[in-house]
């Protein structure tokens, strides 16, 4: 009896130190806006078995705070891998995997055998043996669904390609885990035979009956009105249908993809993403931490510099592979890089892979425990990938533009940032026949306002030599479109101190970024919060039955107060448009001159 009471308070131990963990993390991270995933696999190294786990034999105190089984800790990784699984199948349609179905088994067959091949070459020189070689090949190939998808989405150009090769990576994952066995000895062909068949039959027994039943069951719910009802349905077939794909040998991951896909075809999708989406990223929170947990910091401490070595080689072969395939397939040069250097990483199913090889006498503990630590790691920086991947991406297609000059915007207004505000003033431009040009890092953006007959460039505004090169001296206006506070007051200061004449529209969030906006030198800062909320009190009070004029009288007295408080906080001479021209400026002949607000001298 004292042994079942002990396993059952280490179990909650250990459910409360995850969930604890993980309910830590996400806020804090959240407020000083950085990506959770480091922050998750810190807290797990540290609650782990191998530093405070290590500890609580002596000091039971840590028991509280800690988990000593590296073997407990893997159920809360699988329901985790689950979980992420179901919300990415939430965004798939069985018509988009028809239409993909050259990309997976195509690109995605060659990415995992292009990456397997070189790493296992890579590992032959190194001094492994053939069936270690091809094991630990296949298994460091694999990319990390769990991370990427999230990061990437599956809208994208970056999420479509990556996506595809990734199903096809999980898909698979069986077939590679017999090949291991086979390997090893300890291969059953018709075991494979009989999964494969078994695999073949509960998936489209799936298939049928989510067609016709989740539809109902979900109707039932959304009668009764009751988002519970929506989130128990839901979990209760994702686990199904991990539990069925799981009973017949293949992985639950894939029946939780299954799941997934199937509620995407009902009409219930939006309401469900929406109530399992706090259930998501809760599920990735523990899945990040339980990998933390499986990083030996005495191995890390004692064997960095070939863990660290080990870990660059792989990412390297696998993001020039990854690359260079897409390139071969026609993808544009920045998205290929982009892709290429996001999937560098091992991915949570290389565990899976790795410990196969273990249990098939492939690997000896030692070599088990080193390529884990490996792995983990790789997906500690997957964060970091994917915005070096970013960056190396639109530096790939500079380069690849070649060095000619841009379109020079002498007597034109440029518009820096091309998103839903920017597209507005370029629409009304062209409205008034005014010449303007448009400069915008997204390629995907660039070239969709390009196909649109938009007069635009593909450029980084934050870099100074862009400035020069476009000739702002002899621009008409600048205009800053962009939705990151301290870039634009960066940029408005810089472009101001090289051309002080020239007239700088920005766009402001609210009234204490648009007096920080005109402290940067902007001729005109516009609030957009702030005149939403002026029209919106306004539509308000008109339609509750206020009087117009008194209404109209009180917008205007708060306009008034927020300049007032705008030229205080900014140190203006003269008073702020907010976005609205003054009555005494539209009178003015425009050979007068503006009076527009500068900023104090």
């Amino acid at each position: 009896m004292a042994t079942e009471v002990s396993a059952g308070g280490t179990g909650l131990s250990d459910a409360l130190t995850i969930l604890g963990a993980a309910g830590i993390v996400i806020p804090a991270f959240a407020r000083l806006k950085i990506s959770p995933v480091i922050g998750f696999i810190l807290v797990g190294i540290i609650a782990g078995p191998y530093a405070l786990g290590a500890l609580a034999p002596a000091h039971p105190w840590l028991h509280t705070f800690s988990i000593s089984d590296p073997h407990s800790i893997e159920p809360f990784a699988e329901l985790g891998i689950i979980l992420l699984l179901f919300s990415a199948g939430l965004h798939i349609s069985f018509r988009r995997l028809h239409s993909m179905r050259s990309a997976v088994f195509g690109m995605g067959a060659a990415e995992l055998a292009g990456c397997a091949a070189l790493i296992a070459i890579g590992l032959l020189i190194a001094g492994s043996s053939i069936p270690v070689s091809i094991a630990l090949g296949l298994a460091l190939a694999l990319s990390s669904t769990a991370l990427v998808l999230p990061i990437s989405g599956v809208e994208s150009s970056v999420g479509k390609a990556s996506f595809a090769m990734l199903l096809f990576e999980d898909l698979a994952l069986v077939p590679m885990i017999f090949l291991i066995e086979v390997i090893g000895g300890h291969a059953d062909t018709n075991g494979l035979m009989r999964t494969a068949g078994l695999g073949i039959l509960v998936v489209a027994a799936m298939l049928v009956f989510g067609r016709f039943a989740l539809s109902s069951l979900f109707a039932q719910a959304a009668r009764t009105k009751n988002p519970e009802l929506f989130l128990a349905i839901s979990l209760l077939t994702v686990i199904l249908a991990s539990l069925a794909t799981g009973a017949v040998g293949l992985s639950p991951i894939l029946g939780a993809l299954v799941a997934g896909v199937l509620i995407a075809e009902t009409d219930y999708h939006a309401e469900v993403e929406a109530i399992t989406a706090p259930l998501a990223r809760l599920a990735l929170g523990i899945f990040l931490i339980t990998i933390g947990m499986r990083i030996d910091l005495n191995a890390l401490l004692r064997d960095w510099p070939l863990i660290i070595g080990a870990a660059v080689a792989l990412m390297t072969v696998k993001a020039a592979v990854t690359a260079g395939l897409l390139r071969t397939a026609g993808v544009r040069i920045g998205i290929a890089v982009e892709i290429g250097v996001l999937m560098a990483s091992p991915s949570e199913t290389s565990l899976i892979v790795i410990s196969a090889a273990g249990a098939a006498g492939l690997l000896a503990a030692s070599e088990t425990g080193f390529w884990t630590t490996v792995t983990a790691i790789g997906l500690m920086v997957t964060p970091l990938l994917a915005a070096a991947g970013r960056r190396m991406g639109r530096g790939a297609e500079n380069a690849a533009a070649g060095p000619s000059e841009p379109a020079s915007a002498a007597g034109r207004t440029v518009i820096f940032g091309f998103g839903r505000v920017g597209r507005m003033v370029a629409d009304m431009l062209r409205e008034h026949e005014r010449s303007y040009l448009a400069i915008d890092s997204d390629v995907d953006t660039v070239r969709e306002a390009n196909e649109q007959g938009y007069t635009i460039l593909f450029g980084d505004v934050t870099r100074p030599e862009l400035s020069d090169r476009l000739q702002l001296g002899h621009a008409a206006a600048l205009v800053l479109t962009m939705d990151d506070p301290v870039q634009v007051a960066r940029i408005a200061r810089r472009v101001r101190g090289w051309v002080p004449n020239l007239p700088i529209i920005a766009r402001a969030r609210d009234t204490r970024h648009a007096a920080q906006l005109y402290k940067a030198g902007v001729t005109d800062a516009v609030p957009e919060t702030l005149e939403a909320s002026l029209q919106l009190a306004e539509a308000v009070l008109v339609d509750i039955g206020a009087p117009m004029g008194p209404v109209i009288a009180s917008i205007h007295e708060k306009r008034s107060q927020l300049r007032a408080q705008i030229m205080s906080e900014a140190e203006l001479e003269a008073e702020p448009t907010l976005g609205r021209m003054r009555l005494r400026d539209a009178a003015q002949p425009s050979s007068a001159g503006s009076k527009r607000s500068t900023p104090a001298v």
